[in-house]
């Protein structure tokens, strides 16, 4: 059965997919992205998803704006097309063709919408029992980046990021702000544990404001657990007694080392198993079902 997508409204199959050649999102990565989870055939929280992607386009000026019923159609439409009920689901939105200076015609489209849907890209099942190895990324990121704290196509930083970590046979890279203080990792957020609470870097730090970040800060107050969002160095991440990292794919991650620093007991935590099994049951609510990754 061939892939198919989901392109300005149509189901087509995925090789005959087409987009102008001087669409901005090509040409200068002007554009917005989000990685959505679907168990069960339902996005988990996708109306945060496509907010979060409807704001940043007002803010970074980008024309693009989704309509969620739409999308939310156009989402059922397609996982019923590649037979999916589990799911990773990327929606793309750039603005289409941009002005060219000196170009004689410009070639005009609208704005542009892809989504793709693929069975999801599992994490090793020991990975959750043995946690992540991680490392300080040799990048930083600037409160003064325009693009900080949003999810752009300019994502080659990162991935460079990824890879520095491979080389140093890490499973991630925990970025820091220009100021020293930890803002997130290269494809997720990071909460830290100490005692009996946990806390995570403020959204102004500036970090991306995650669906599953949000949902994580929500199961901890609604069951009685103490949740700041504060500044974070690194001697407190190195005092941790547990860290662990959220992500709509990745969901709740432990980590058990930060390069050559053991993160409390060197296993995942009792904190980090408890929040792990709320964000499962929180699934389960809301999707009617859930495939855990572990």
């Amino acid at each position: 059965m061939s892939e198919h997508v989901y392109l300005n409204g149509h189901i087509v199959p995925a090789e005959s997919a087409t987009i102008s050649v001087f669409d901005g999102g090509f040409t200068h990565a002007a554009g917005l992205w989000e990685t959505m989870r679907a168990y069960n055939g339902r996005i988990m929280r996708f109306g945060e998803h496509i907010d979060r992607l409807n704001r940043s386009a007002r803010i970074l000026e980008i024309s693009v704006s989704l309509d969620a019923e739409s999308i939310d159609a156009g989402i059922t439409e397609l996982l019923a097309a590649n037979n999916l009920e589990e799911a990773r689901v990327r929606v793309v939105a750039t603005p289409g063709s941009i002005p060219r200076p000196g170009a004689e015609t410009q070639v005009q489209t609208g704005p542009t919408t892809l989504i793709t849907a693929t069975p999801p890209s599992r994490y090793p099942p020991e990975l959750y029992k043995t946690g992540f190895r991680v490392c300080i990324s040799p990048y930083r990121q600037s409160r003064l980046d325009p693009v900080a704290g949003h999810k752009t196509l300019a994502y080659l930083p990162r991935l460079l990021s990824m890879k520095d970590a491979a080389e140093r046979r890490c499973n991630e890279s925990l970025w820091f702000t220009t100021e020293n203080l930890l803002a997130e990792g290269a494809v997720c957020n990071v909460f830290i544990v100490k005692s009996d609470s946990i806390a995570t870097p403020p959204l102004d730090t500036p970090v991306l404001p995650g669906a599953t970040r949000h949902a994580v800060i929500d199961l901890a107050r609604e069951n009685g657990i103490v949740c700041e969002e504060k500044a974070i160095d690194i001697d407190i991440l190195l005092g941790a007694d547990e860290v662990f990292l959220t992500g709509s794919v990745l969901e709740i991650m432990p980590v058990t080392a930060i390069e050559k620093h053991q993160v409390g007991k060197g296993e995942p935590g009792e904190m980090t198993k408890r929040i792990s099994s709320l964000y499962g049951e929180l699934v389960e609510r809301e999707c009617g079902r859930y495939v855990q990754n572990a």
